[in-house]
């Protein structure tokens, strides 16, 4: 399992579209994939799941993967972020 931080600056955070292609991208891999906010964890896989933490411009967050191709799922989701899902 590894894990990467990273903080959130696009101007909508990780609400309604960003997180639907956050998810989307998530579920591009074998990996399980799970987001941290605070003490909450949720599958990174599950829109509900991303949606629940109300995640908003300047968080951090940690992503965590567990599988075959982890580190590919991170930096994929690591990249999204820091592009801002190119708003």
């Amino acid at each position: 399992m590894i894990s990467k931080d990273i903080v959130v600056t696009n101007t909508s955070g990780l609400h309604a579209r960003p997180a639907t292609f956050f998810v989307q991208k998530a579920n591009c891999f074998k990996c399980s994939v799970w987001v941290e906010k605070e003490d909450r964890r949720v599958n990174a896989k599950s829109l509900l799941g991303v949606l629940s933490l109300g995640i908003a411009k300047g968080m951090q967050i940690r992503m965590l993967a567990d599988g075959v191709d982890e580190a590919e799922a991170l930096d994929a989701l690591a990249h999204l972020i820091d592009t801002e899902f190119s708003e």
